[in-house]
C-alpha cells in the first residue's frame, strides 16, 4: 500500500479460523482492520471456555491437523505458536477387548511407506488388506471426480469388504469430514486418503494443540491490534449495507463506515445479515442448499490412570477417538489421574440423547478398550454437543459453495464452507481467509498472494 494515502479500512465479520487469518494477512498487508466477534472469546468453533460445571478449561471439540495443512502451519508460524503442537506419526488403533495396532511410516517412499505396519496390523485380517490395497491403487494417479455417487456407494463398487469399511475407512473419514459414508462426497473422501496417507510420510503426521485452543487462537487478536486494528468481543453484527463509497456495518443498532467487509461467519448467520438487496438471491439460494453435521465431545475426569496413549481410534463402537489430554496437554489432575476427552464426529445419534446417557454409553464403551477404567472413579465429567459444527460434505455440494468474491464489489465472503477446495476443516478454514484476503487486496490493485502451496509429493508420488 502506498504509505502516502490513507490505509483502507476493513470489517471483519466473524473471529473464528477464517476471520483471524484474513485479518492477520489484511494487517500485515497495511489495512485497517476492525474485527467483530460476537463471542467473548476468539477461535468460534475452534475455542475453549472455563466450564461452569466442572471448573476445568474444556476445548469445545478435540481439533487436530495433518502435515499436509500447509495454511494452517502457516498462520501458527506468523502468530508465533507453532512450538504450541505436538506431532505424531503413529496412530493406534484399539479393538474392543484392548488389543492395539499401530500404524506408522517406514523407511520405504511413498506410497508405500506406511506398508509394513499396515500389513503387520491386527484389526484387519489379509483379504480386508487386499481389498484396501486394491482401492488405494485407483487413488494413486487421482483424485476420482465428484458426481452424484456417495463414497460408501464407491468403497462396495470396488470391493471393499465389511471389516475394511468399518475398520478402516469409517474411522478416518468420519472423522476427518464429519460425515457418514454413505452421505460423504467421493471427491473429499479421496482427497482426504490421497492428500494423507499416500502423498508423503510427512503429509500423514498428525498435529495435536498440547494448550486449550483459546490460547491458539486469542494470539491472533494480539497479532492485529499490533499492526494497528481493533478487535472487539461480545460485538455481534446485525446487519450489512451498501453504501455508495464504502460498506455500513450495524453492531447493537450502530452503523460505521468501511472501505470494504469480509464476512466470516456461519452459512446460517450470513444469511441473516447480507444486504437486502436483489443481488442477494442467488447467494441466499446457494446458503439454502447447506446441511450441519454435528460433533460431540465427552470430557471424563478419573482418579487414576487410564491409559498412557497419547490419542487413538476406537473401533467398532459408538466413541471413535480417545484423546489423553492429562499427556497432551501435561495438565494434573491429581497425583495419578487421568482427564480424556472422547470424540464421536456425525454425532446424529447422540443429539437427542440426554447428558447421563450419553455418559452411560462412553463409560461402558471405555471400558472395553481399555480394563482400568473398570476400577477407576470418575470424579466429573461433561458432554458438549457442537450440533452446528460442520456444513455437510455431501456429493456434488461444491456446486453450492460459494467463492470469496460475491455480487458486491466490496464485500468478501470466508469460511471453512466456501470454495476452498478442502473440505470442514480447520486447514479449510485458513485457506478461506488466505483466499478471501487475496480477493479483497487484488480488488485495491495488490496481487500479493497468501495461500500457502500444497505439500509437494515424495517418492514415487511425484510421478503422479
Amino acid at each position: 500500500m502506498n504509505p502516502l494515502q490513507p490505509q483502507p479500512t476493513v470489517a471483519i465479520v466473524g473471529g473464528g479460523l477464517a476471520g483471524l487469518s484474513a485479518g492477520c494477512v489484511l494487517a500485515e498487508a497495511g489495512l485497517q482492520v476492525t474485527l467483530f466477534e460476537r463471542r467473548p472469546y476468539l477461535g468460534g468453533r475452534a475455542s475453549s471456555y472455563e466450564h461452569p460445571g466442572t471448573g476445568e478449561v474444556v476445548d469445545n471439540c478435540q481439533h487436530v491437523l495433518l502435515g499436509c495443512c500447509t495454511n494452517l502451519t502457516d498462520f501458527y508460524r506468523r502468530l508465533g505458536v507453532e512450538q504450541k503442537i505436538e506431532w505424531f506419526d503413529t496412530l493406534y488403533f484399539i479393538e474392543p477387548g484392548g488389543r492395539c495396532s499401530r500404524l506408522s511410516p517406514s523407511w520405504l517412499p511413498a506410497p508405500l511407506h506406511a506398508m509394513p505396519s499396515f500389513l503387520r496390523a491386527h484389526f484387519l485380517d489379509f483379504p480386508d488388506k487386499d481389498a484396501i490395497a486394491r482401492a488405494m491403487l485407483r487413488l494413486i494417479p487421482w483424485i476420482p471426480k465428484d458426481t452424484d455417487e456417495n463414497f460408501l456407494s464407491w468403497l462396495e463398487r470396488n470391493g471393499q469388504t465389511g471389516p475394511a469399511i468399518e475398520r478402516f475407512w469409517k474411522p478416518v473419514l468420519v472423522s476427518a469430514l464429519n460425515e457418514d459414508l454413505d452421505r460423504v462426497s467421493i471427491y473429499y473422501a479421496a482427497q482426504v486418503f490421497r492428500e494423507s496417507f499416500l502423498k508423503s510420510p510427512q503429509a500423514g503426521l498428525m498435529g495435536v494443540p498440547k494448550v486449550p485452543l483459546t490460547e491458539l487462537y486469542s494470539v491472533a487478536g494480539d497479532y492485529i491490534r499490533a499492526r494497528g486494528g481493533e478487535v472487539y468481543l461480545r460485538a455481534g453484527v446485525d446487519a450489512i449495507a451498501i453504501a455508495s463509497d464504502g460498506v455500513l456495518v450495524q453492531v447493537g443498532g450502530k452503523q460505521t463506515a468501511f472501505d470494504s467487509a469480509l464476512l466470516a461467519v456461519p452459512f446460517e448467520a450470513l444469511a441473516k445479515i447480507l444486504p437486502e438487496a436483489p443481488a442477494a438471491a442467488p447467494l441466499q439460494s446457494m446458503l439454502a442448499r447447506f446441511e450441519h453435521s454435528p460433533i460431540t465431545g465427552i470430557h471424563l475426569w478419573f482418579d487414576r490412570t487410564i491409559t498412557e496413549l497419547p490419542h487413538a481410534v476406537l473401533l467398532d463402537r459408538t466413541i471413535q477417538w480417545m484423546f489423553n489430554k492429562s499427556l497432551l496437554q501435561q495438565r494434573t489432575t491429581g497425583d495419578s489421574g487421568t482427564y480424556l476427552e472422547l470424540v464421536v464426529s456425525a454425532s446424529k445419534s447422540l443429539v437427542n440423547k440426554s447428558r447421563q446417557e450419553i455418559l452411560d454409553l462412553a463409560l461402558a464403551e471405555l471400558a472395553e478398550f481399555f480394563p482400568q477404567a473398570r476400577q477407576a472413579k470418575l470424579q466429573k465429567a461433561t458432554v458438549i454437543k457442537e450440533v452446528h459444527a460442520t456444513y455437510s460434505a455431501q456429493p456434488l455440494s461444491d456446486r453450492y459453495r460459494p467463492a470469496a468474491v460475491t455480487p458486491w464489489p466490496r464485500i468478501f465472503l470466508a469460511g471453512d464452507w466456501t470454495a476452498t477446495g478442502w473440505p470442514a476443516t480447520m486447514e479449510g478454514a485458513v485457506r478461506s481467509g488466505y483466499l478471501a484476503a487475496q480477493a479483497l487486496t487484488a480488488s485495491l490493485g495488490n496481487l500479493e498472494t497468501f495461500l500457502m502451496p500444497d505439500l509437494p509429493a515424495t517418492g514415487v508420488m511425484r510421478l503422479f
